[in-house]
């Protein structure tokens, strides 16, 4: 009797032991952790790595990312692609003129591979950044090189060379569509990335570049408008990334970086925001490019920032960008607030406090690397460097 007794009350200790002390991985999972992302462009990557040798370039991105690390970031989002490229080794891109000399060249060494190395021995996340239809800033088809898939579709429906513009691919065409998705299968296959990245180069500035699949789909409904159109094109775009993504991994996220003016996304660059916000299965995250001040009075910060969260009815993280290259200088659209960046010191880390308040908040990136660790700093930035640094590690 006495050994059943015993048996039960060991039985009912072990009981309360499961109920009342949460095991290690249900504590992992009730912690948050607050994602602190830079933005590093193909310009850093001009600046830093383009000719340098092999030892030399590593030695920079070594430091490159002591400085994330350091500072506090736990995230950084690398242009991997900016102009239908590649800055690692690739068999439907050429490699990209902000690593070397011209594009096409070889690559010395896999940049993306050791990017994503040293930030994982750092515990920083790497996600790769890709401008999907971008093809060149300049108007001069002779930049591309003939290893360029747009080298193949110059003179077809496909690409677009825009006055003033540069060179784009059209976002309407299924051969554009598939050679993307090709892109992003060809990165999450061959690299530990822990996400995709696209950034607000959605539809570019041209009123013509989609016209005949456009009338092709208005024959079929004469109703749909232009603005329709472009809006479901964008939308398979994000969708089928989406789901290529998460059927190869569902731990990789998928997130863009739209433009911060709600209405932009949809008059001009054709972004579904609102949808992508409120229904599953689009993203994983949104990063608008709130890059105003305080006292902009045509798109005050705080109304700004405040209106996203409010978009979002679907669980996805919001992760405001945040304009530090801006410190020091004058805003010329700001109106009322044009020389608010130049007055205070302290505008980013009141954005990222006002931000940590916010009920979808994630996190908080800063575009972009150069405009916090340039040896040049202004004296207003490197305050505001001070300022933002002490905000990250409280």
């Amino acid at each position: 009797m006495r050994k059943e007794l015993f048996l039960l009350l060991i039985i009912f200790l072990l009981f309360l032991v499961y109920i009342f002390i949460p095991s290690k991985s249900e504590e992992e999972k009730s912690e948050v952790t607050e994602r602190k992302a830079v933005f590093i462009s193909y310009i850093e990557l001009g600046n830093y790595i383009r000719g340098k040798d092999v030892s030399d370039a590593k030695k920079t991105i070594d430091d490159m990312i002591k400085n994330v690390n350091n500072f506090g970031f736990n995230m950084i989002i690398l242009q991997v692609r900016s102009f239908s490229d590649a800055i690692y080794p690739s068999t439907i891109f050429p490699s990209s003129r902000s690593v070397v000399n011209m594009e096409g060249d070889n690559l010395s060494f896999d940049v993306l591979d050791y990017f994503i190395k040293i930030a994982h021995k750092n515990n920083i996340e790497l996600h790769a950044w890709i401008n999907p239809y971008r093809i060149s800033n300049d108007t001069d088809i002779n930049v591309i090189s003939k290893d360029n898939p747009a080298y193949k579709l110059l003179n077809t429906d496909s690409i677009k060379v825009i006055d003033n513009v540069g060179i784009y691919y059209n976002p309407a065409s299924s051969e554009v569509l598939d050679l993307i998705l090709d892109g992003i299968e060809e990165i999450i296959k061959n690299y530990d990335v822990d996400g995709i990245h696209f950034d607000d180069y959605f539809y570019p500035k041209s009123s013509d570049i989609d016209y005949i699949e456009y009338n092709i789909a208005k024959d079929l409904d004469s109703s749909l408008t232009l603005q329709e159109f472009r809006l479901n094109v964008i939308t398979s775009l994000i969708k089928k990334s989406y789901d290529l993504i998460k059927d190869y991994d569902k731990s990789i996220l998928f997130g863009i970086s739209p433009d911060g003016n709600i209405d932009n996304n949809y008059n001009s660059n054709y972004v579904d925001t609102r949808l992508f916000c409120s229904e599953k299965g689009y993203l994983d995250y949104i990063m608008p490019q709130v890059y105003y001040g305080f006292l902009n009075s045509v798109k005050p910060f705080e109304d700004t920032v405040k209106s996203w969260n409010n978009l979002i009815t679907n669980g996805i993280d919001l992760i405001p960008a945040l304009a530090f290259y801006k410190t020091g200088n004058i805003d010329e659209f700001a109106k009322e607030g044009v020389n608010e960046w130049i007055d205070y010191n302290n505008i980013i880390a009141r954005e990222v406090m006002l931000s940590r308040e916010l009920t979808n908040y994630s996190g908080f990136s800063i575009f972009r690397y150069d405009s916090l660790f340039s040896n040049n700093l202004s004296l207003n930035a490197f305050l505001e460097k001070e300022n933002l640094k002490n905000i990250i590690k409280n």
